[in-house]
């Protein structure tokens, strides 16, 4: 089973801010403006997304490299796990060398992958996966694409890497007749690209074994000797995100091949259910792929089984009465196998040549419970399915007897491999939910194919959404809460419940205006009542392990996240901040019409004269759209509570739609360049006039030359950097996603005459 350990970082932890304007200005080329700039939507967020290398031993001091997008004014990098930190590198003149740190991985820190982040001038990045492991590692950092270059690896280490375009790297090894040795590539299961493609070869590079489903190589060493290992891309791509971590192993005769950790999928959210067992009590048994060798079994019953051989079927016989009700569930594709589980029920009547079979129920794949993008390219909705091709579904017994249940992995013919495993659940109703959040997304009329990772780094005075879906289990048909804890200091959370029987919910992120630059791990939690006791679970987050501006040409890769970072920048604002005038919560009475107004405090200009911006909160789905004048500092709505029919309580209630705003980037680096230039320009003059003072001293002229020459370049160097920080902060039309800051309409009921 794939693993994901982590340890979550509690609390706050405020960020030290950038104090000399000298310090900032330097600051600022640390990393060259990103190309990501150029996209239409969403405005700029930092993204990390790369580490070489890619993780460390435990106990071990580790100097890695990064890249990523928008990272200016990068500073601390911080990870899932208070076990492993890291410092800036220094360069002689104890300077931080521009994107190197050190990583520093305890002894105690478990094997398991974590994510790093790091913290930047727009607040915290998306995350990067780091591996932690047993394993001395190496770094290759020559050219290994033939024979006559590859690098010698020893046995029983990990190589971290980037595929060369175009071609395989090369790897060489000594071993033993009669031992065990396993090959992994992690590539996919830690955000890289690649898909990898292994090769093991002799001492002259001729192919013995291939493995091209980026599984690992478990070889039988023939005879004594030098062997070569050649990954390469499936497509013979490569470059910086096209990263990996080759393990080359030793393993004993019957111990079971471990695959390096893997992030988990989104759709594993939904599993387990509360108290399954560590372990199955009860285990398929071959041969069980007829009728007449059926697995005969008693509900409930919880069984593990795998789909193999290719094409296996597996059948399980059981006798039940008439009226009952069981719920049927399995876990293949949400325990991170490439399975298609389908299954059906029928009902066994007669014997011998009497028998005749009547099916009963079908089960298929677990749908999202929102629409995605309807064929995986195309961006007509988010990119992550909370959906599975596992299934769970309710058979309801038509009469007293005995049933069968076949169970088979579709296009299972394709695959043979054993530990393409399943959990299978039969058991009366237990009613429970999970949920999963992600940052929102939105359709736009001109469409929006990209795919992108979106932090919760907040701009000042912004208030973001995130949409939560629900798994209902067992027929669970309640409402859900959504609370989030542990937030920086000025950023507030409110939650717009999931309703009974809905199945989407949204979670609203808000920075105040005055908020000082910081960043704290939070906590998402999903409340409900099932059969009256109180249940809460954690929600899991969301993310996509690489942004992808058009995804017409590339199939995203959500996966859950370890943790959930919130920070506030502490220097960009948002653009413009709808707050409800009358503060967070409004009283009104059962049937009343209530008058809402909103106040806008806008911080840039916008294309168009207003936006549209429509209702979300259980229960104001069919309320009127807010109409956000963009040049104006009010607006409102009114909205009828009579035809809502609203009972008493609190609800929540938020507008959110969108606008393109003129974002300029950076606009703080003008006014630094130019104190810059002017310093420059200061001391080219004092060094002007300075020379008429020395006027026929030869020797004292020529060394002030050379000061001259100096700030003169300098000079030059300003000029062209307030060129390049004018043309940064030049405004650019980027859609911006608008969201209300949330309010609870109280509604008190009438008063009874």
């Amino acid at each position: 089973m794939p693993i994901f350990v982590r340890e979550s970082q509690p609390g706050f932890r405020p960020v030290v801010p950038v104090l000399l304007v000298a310090a900032a200005f330097l600051a600022s080329v640390w990393f060259a403006p990103s190309t990501s700039l150029a996209q239409s939507v969403g405005l700029p967020t930092p993204r990390l997304l790369t580490t070489i290398p890619m993780g460390g031993p435990q106990g071990s001091h580790v100097d890695i490299t990064i890249s990523g997008e928008n990272l200016d004014g990068a500073d601390e990098l911080l990870f899932s796990d208070r076990r492993i930190s890291a410092t800036r590198k220094l360069d002689s003149l104890g300077k931080p060398v521009p994107n190197q740190y050190t990583v520093n991985i305890a002894a105690d820190c478990p094997v398991g992958l974590y994510e790093a982040h790091l913290m930047t001038r727009l607040g915290i990045s998306s995350s990067r996966v780091f591996s932690v492991g047993t394993l001395p590692e190496v770094t290759q950092t020559q050219p290994n694409t033939s024979l006559a270059t590859a690098k010698e690896l020893q046995v029983n280490s990990v190589c971290n890497a980037v595929v060369t375009v175009r071609a395989a790297d090369h790897y060489v090894f000594e071993a033993r007749k009669g031992q065990r040795i396993a090959v992994d590539c992690a590539s996919r299961g830690i955000d890289s690209k690649l898909e990898a493609v292994l090769v093991i070869a002799d001492a002259t590079g001729r192919d013995l074994l291939v493995e091209r489903r980026m599984g690992a190589i478990d070889f039988a060493v023939p005879e004594d000797g030098r062997y070569v290992i050649k990954v390469h891309e499936l497509t013979y791509q490569g470059g910086p995100a096209y990263y990996y971590r080759l393990t080359l192993r030793e393993l004993p005769p019957d111990v079971p091949l471990v695959r390096h950790p893997s992030t988990n999928g989104v759709s594993s959210y939904s599993w387990p259910p509360v108290g399954l067992a560590a372990k199955p009590a009860t285990f398929e048994r071959e041969p069980n792929n007829d009728r007449a060798a059926a697995q005969k079994i008693s509900l409930p019953c919880e069984l593990a089984g795998s789909f193999f051989p290719a094409d296996d079927s597996d059948i399980f016989e059981f006798e039940a009465k008439k009226g009952e009700e069981w719920w049927v569930e399995i876990a293949s594709e949400r325990l991170g196998l490439p399975t298609d589980p389908s299954a059906f029920v029928e009902v066994v009547t007669g014997s011998g040549a009497e028998e005749k079979v009547t099916e009963v129920v079908e089960f298929t794949d677990i749908p999202s419970p929102v629409k995605v993008s309807s064929n995986g390219y195309a961006y007509d909705g988010p990119p992550y399915n909370a959906g599975s091709p596992d299934f769970l579904g309710k058979l309801v017994i038509p009469q007293d007897g005995v049933y069968r249940l076949h169970l088979t992995d579709l296009f299972g013919g394709t695959r043979n491999d054993p530990r393409n495993v399943y959990r299978l659940v039969i058991r009366k109703a237990q009613p429970d939910f999970a949920v999963v959040a992600w940052p929102l997304h939105m359709e736009l009329r001109n469409g929006d194919r990209a795919a992108l990772s979106k932090p919760l780094a907040l701009r000042r005075g912004a208030t973001v959404a995130m949409e939560v879906v629900a798994f209902r289990r067992d027929g669970f048909d309640g409402d859900i809460d959504l609370v989030m804890e542990g937030l920086p200091e000025g950023v507030s959370a409110q939650g717009l419940k999931i309703p009974a029987g809905k199945n989407r919910g949204l979670l609203l992120v808000s920075a105040s205006a005055t908020a000082v630059r910081s960043v704290a791990f939070a906590s998402i939690t999903a409340k409900g009542k099932v059969q009256g006791e109180p249940v809460s679970h954690p929600c899991r987050v969301a993310t996509v392990a690489w942004p992808i501006p058009d995804s017409w040409g590339e199939i995203p890769a959500p996966r859950l996240s370890a943790d959930v970072p919130v920070s506030v920048g502490g220097i960009d604002t948002a653009p413009i901040t709808i707050a409800p005038s009358a503060g967070r919560v409004i009283e009104a009475k059962v049937g009343e019409k209530l008058t809402i107004a909103y106040t806008q405090t806008r911080r840039s200009e916008f294309s168009g004269a207003s936006a549209p911006l429509r209702p979300v909160g259980a229960g104001f789905e069919s309320a009127p759209t807010l109409e956000v004048p963009l040049t104006a500092d009010g607006s409102q709505v009114v909205i009828d509570l009579a035809a809502l029919k609203l009972p008493p309580g609190d609800h929540q209630l938020a507008f959110v739609g969108y606008a393109v705003a003129k974002y300029r980037h950076e606009p703080e680096q003008i006014d630094l360049a130019k104190l810059a230039q002017q310093q420059a320009e200061k001391d080219v003059a004092n060094l002007a006039e300075e020379a008429k003072r020395l006027a026929g001293d030869a020797a004292a002229l020529e060394a002030l030359a050379v000061k001259q020459k100096a700030a003169a370049a300098a000079l030059a160097a300003t000029n062209e950097q307030f060129k390049r920080a004018t043309e940064t902060a030049q405004p650019r039309d980027i859609v911006d996603i608008l969201v209300t800051e949330p309010i609870s309409v109280r509604i008190q009921p009438t008063e009874s005459k």
